[in-house]
C-alpha cells in the first residue's frame, strides 16, 4: 500500500493525471453530468451521514476547520471535503475517526474510488472536478462517520457538490468579488449563486457579510424557501474581550479562549461554525468549544512557519507567515492581522507573492500599501494561469508598493537575508497571494499538510 509520504508518485495521483489527459481541467457549471454519473454509481450522495454544506468567497476553509475541531472535540467522526489541495490531491478528503482526529484518505482507497468512477463514467464527457466530487460521495458513503462537512468548489447553485438535496444545514460564509467570469461581476449576483445551496425548509446559517447587497439576497432567498435562518451580527456573534473570545447566540453566552488561528476575522468564522454545528442538530458544550478553539488547525491560513528546508534561507530571527488569501477581501483581513502584529511587535514587513490570472492583484496589494516595505513577486509552479512575476510586480507598484520579481520564494528569502543589516530588527515575512503558491511553498519547505 502506498503511503502519503510517497504521494507525489502515488496510485491516486497517477490516476488523476491519467484522467486529466482525458477530461477538461476547468469548470463547466452544470449538474447534469455529475447526476448521471452518480446514478450509475448507485447515488452514493444519498447514503452519506448528515451534511454541513458550506459556500462563500472567503472563510470556507477556516469555517470547515473550526467545524471539524468542534465535532471531533465532541467525539464525533467527521468526514471533510475541501478544495483546492495545497500539496497532495489526497488533502481534499479527510476520513472521520470515531473519538479521534480525521485522517487524510489512504492512497489505495482513493485510487480504488477513482478507478471505479472512471469505469462507471465509461468515457463520457465530464470534468475532472466532477470526478473528484464523485469520489467525495463514494468515499464518504462507504466509510462510517457521524457527519460530513462539505465545502463547495465554485459558486454554489451549479457546483458539483450541489446534488445534496437535504443538508443538515447550509452555510454561507463572507461573499465578495471573485470568479467573476463564472459567477457575475456584482456581489448580489455572486450571492445568488452561493445561495443556490439553500434547500427548502432546511436550516441556514449566514456568516458575517461585508456587503448589504449580498446579505439582502441571502436573507430573501432563505425566506422564500422557508428555511429556519440565523444571521451573524443579529442572531449570533463573537468578539474579543480581555484576551478571550466571547461567543453569543440565542442559547446564551460563552467565554472562550481566543482561537488558535490568528487574526480577528477568525472570531466570526469560529462563531459560524459553532452555530452551524448546533443548527445541524449536534449538542455543543462549552468544553467542546474550548477544546476546538485550542486545537483548530488550517494550513496556509496565517500559518506560522518555524522550521523547514525553505525558511532556513530567511534572516535569523525572522517571523514568517504563510497565507493563501488571494482576492482583495482576503488581502484586507490578512493585512489587518499584519497591522495587529506590527502594533504588538514592530518589524519591517516583506511580502513574497505569487498569484493566478483570475484574481485582482492590484486590489490584493492595495491592502498592504501602508504596511509592506518591499514586495518580491514569484511565478507559481505547475499552473497555466500563473501570473508573470514582472506583471505582478507592476501590479504591486500600481498599488503603491515597491516591488521586484524573484526567481523563487527561496531566492526572495535569500535576497531579504542579503539586505538585512547587522543589528537590524529581524523582519516579518508574509508569503502568499494564492493557495496554489502556498502549496508550492509547503512542498519546498518539506511541511505538507497532515
Amino acid at each position: 500500500m502506498t503511503t502519503m509520504g510517497e504521494a507525489a508518485t502515488s496510485e491516486a495521483e497517477l490516476e488523476i493525471e491519467r484522467l486529466m489527459t482525458l477530461h477538461p481541467k476547468g469548470f463547466d457549471l452544470s449538474l447534469d453530468r455529475i447526476t448521471r454519473l452518480l446514478e450509475v454509481l448507485g447515488n452514493p450522495h444519498r447514503k452519506m451521514p448528515p451534511v454541513i454544506h458550506v459556500a462563500g468567497t472567503n472563510g470556507k476553509g477556516s469555517f470547515t476547520a473550526f467545524c471539524r475541531a468542534l465535532l471531533e472535540a465532541g467525539g464525533y467522526a467527521a468526514h471533510v471535503h475541501t478544495s483546492p489541495h495545497l500539496v497532495h490531491w489526497h488533502e481534499r478528503y479527510r476520513i472521520g475517526v470515531k473519538g479521534g482526529r480525521s485522517q487524510i484518505v489512504d492512497d489505495a482507497l482513493l485510487a480504488d474510488a477513482l478507478r471505479r468512477i472512471a469505469a462507471a463514467n465509461a468515457g463520457q464527457e465530464i470534468t475532472v472536478f466532477e470526478i473528484l466530487t464523485a469520489a467525495t460521495f463514494l468515499l464518504f458513503s462507504e466509510q462510517p462517520a457521524d457527519v460530513v462537512i462539505l465545502e463547495v468548489g465554485l459558486g454554489g447553485r451549479f457546483d458539483a457538490t450541489n446534488v445534496i438535496t437535504d443538508p443538515a444545514v447550509s452555510v454561507i460564509m463572507p461573499i465578495s468579488l471573485d470568479h467573476q467570469a463564472y459567477l457575475g461581476d456584482r456581489v448580489e449576483l455572486i450571492a445568488a449563486e452561493k445561495a443556490g445551496i439553500m434547500k427548502r425548509g432546511r436550516p441556514v446559517v449566514i456568516g458575517q457579510q461585508e456587503f448589504d447587497a449580498a446579505l439582502d439576497v441571502l436573507v430573501s432567498t432563505a425566506e422564500r424557501l422557508g428555511c429556519p435562518m440565523v444571521v451573524y451580527g443579529q442572531d449570533f456573534s463573537a468578539h474579543e474581550e480581555f484576551g478571550r473570545m466571547i461567543y453569543q447566540d440565542e442559547f446564551g453566552l460563552n467565554d472562550l479562549p481566543l482561537p488558535r488561528l490568528p487574526g480577528r476575522h477568525q472570531y466570526a468564522n469560529a462563531a459560524a461554525a459553532i452555530r452551524a454545528v448546533k443548527a445541524a442538530g449536534f449538542p455543543v458544550t462549552e468544553a467542546m468549544m474550548e477544546e476546538a478553539m485550542a486545537t483548530v488547525e488550517w494550513p496556509a491560513r496565517l500559518q506560522r512557519l518555524t522550521e523547514g528546508k525553505l525558511i532556513q534561507h530567511a534572516p535569523e530571527g525572522a517571523e514568517i507567515w504563510l497565507d493563501g488569501g488571494h482576492n482583495p477581501a482576503g488581502g484586507e483581513v490578512v493585512a489587518e492581522a499584519m497591522a495587529a502584529f506590527e502594533e504588538r511587535q514592530p518589524r519591517p514587513l516583506y511580502l513574497i507573492t505569487g498569484m493566478i490570472n483570475t484574481k485582482d492583484p492590484v486590489g490584493y496589494f492595495r491592502a498592504f500599501a501602508d504596511l509592506a516595505e518591499h514586495v518580491f513577486t514569484v511565478r507559481i509552479r505547475d499552473s497555466e494561469a500563473a501570473l508573470d512575476p514582472v506583471a505582478l510586480a507592476q501590479s504591486a507598484f500600481d498599488a503603491g508598493l515597491v516591488a521586484e520579481p524573484a526567481a523563487s520564494a527561496e531566492e526572495a528569502l535569500k535576497e531579504i537575508t542579503r539586505r538585512q543589516l547587522p543589528d537590524a530588527i529581524p523582519p516579518r515575512i508574509l508569503i502568499g497571494g494564492s493557495l496554489y503558491f502556498a502549496g508550492n511553498v509547503l512542498a519546498d519547505n518539506g511541511t505538507p499538510p497532515t
